[in-house]
């Protein structure tokens, strides 16, 4: 991957954010990549501005961890969901989302920016798929870690990562081939190699709960609170059956991370009292309203969230 791409190879991670790149993405968005390789969620708003004002302004940071929703593709940098979190509550927040994660990826990537930047709040969100995505081992030809159950606990696999075979095909070549093979059935994409699976259809599940009891242990061994948010592609509301699956998986999800301690937030319910909830998306991904309430639930309902947290804590 060349350095004016969006991405770089990550022997731990398969790919991360280019630090430093800088250029239009999907539609009209731009993305700015800073030095840490993260996503730029502007300037620091002034003290007591926003809804959660009456918070010390010398907590940790408020960081946000996830796949391309998290991120924002197909929005500018200040209209992602982490950088119109940041206006509304005047903390600081840092999006360490990044495009094509699955959920054992944003593990991985959360307990490495824990560690360097030491947060008071971790939302990590999802889309179901990004549980989906922890039964692969190559996904869009990008080479990814995974996990696999032994002896009863999570083991790590494919690290470090081998750099992807279609980094020296020309872009434009790569962007007609993906095209033609996101429209075929998920069996030919495996002989084809654009995906490549190291689990059966659902076995995701398992994985991503027994990640959500990692998170648990990040949550304790650090002193934070991580709050497991999930989100909804555009055909939620389109399709019954979609619906039907999503809610089932990821009610399972949030209900593992109540057991293990970890607060949840459920965005289906309020985008669900909506006439037209797809106004609230671009093409695949949130637009800039969408994210804004996304960003305005959280705003309001991160207070309670944290005081509940330091309530079982205290207990």
């Amino acid at each position: 991957m060349s350095e004016n791409s969006l991405f770089v190879h990550d022997d731990h991670l398969g790919h991360a954010l280019n630090p430093g790149f800088s250029g239009p993405g999907v539609g009209r968005s731009f993305h700015t990549i800073d030095a840490d390789g993260l996503r730029f969620t502007g300037e620091m708003p002034a003290p007591n501005d926003g809804l959660t004002g009456e918070e010390p302004i010398d907590q940790g940071p408020i960081l946000a961890v996830g796949d391309s929703y998290t991120y924002g593709d197909e929005v500018r940098d200040e209209e992602a969901w982490p950088a119109q979190l940041q206006r509304l509550t005047g903390r600081r927040v840092l999006n360490g989302g990044v495009t094509g994660y699955g959920f054992d990826q944003m593990v991985l990537r959360t307990e490495q920016l824990v560690a360097r930047y030491r947060p008071s709040v971790v939302v990590a969100s999802f889309i179901t798929h990004d549980v989906q995505r922890a039964e692969m081992r190559r996904m869009w030809w990008r080479n990814k870690p995974w996990f696999v159950v032994e002896n009863d606990r999570l083991v790590l696999k494919g690290v470090p990562v081998p750099k992807p075979g279609m980094t020296r095909v020309p872009r434009h070549i790569r962007g007609r081939l993906d095209t033609t093979l996101l429209s075929l059935p998920p069996i030919l994409q495996h002989v084809f190699g654009y995906h490549v699976r190291v689990h059966r259809s659902g076995f995701g599940l398992e994985i991503a709960k027994r990640l959500v009891g990692r998170l648990a242990g990040l949550q304790a061994e650090h002193g934070i609170k991580v709050i497991l948010m999930a989100q909804y592609p555009p055909d939620t509301w389109t399709n019954h059956w979609y619906l039907k699956h999503q809610r089932q998986l990821i009610e399972a999800l949030l209900d593992c991370a109540t057991a293990h301690g970890i607060a949840t937030v459920d965005t289906y319910r309020r985008l669900a009292t909506e006439p037209k909830p797809q106004d609230f998306y671009a093409n695949a991904h949130m637009n800039a309203r969408g994210n804004l309430a996304v960003a305005s639930l959280l705003a309001v309902t991160l207070p309670t969230l944290v005081k509940q947290s330091l309530a079982k804590t205290d207990g």
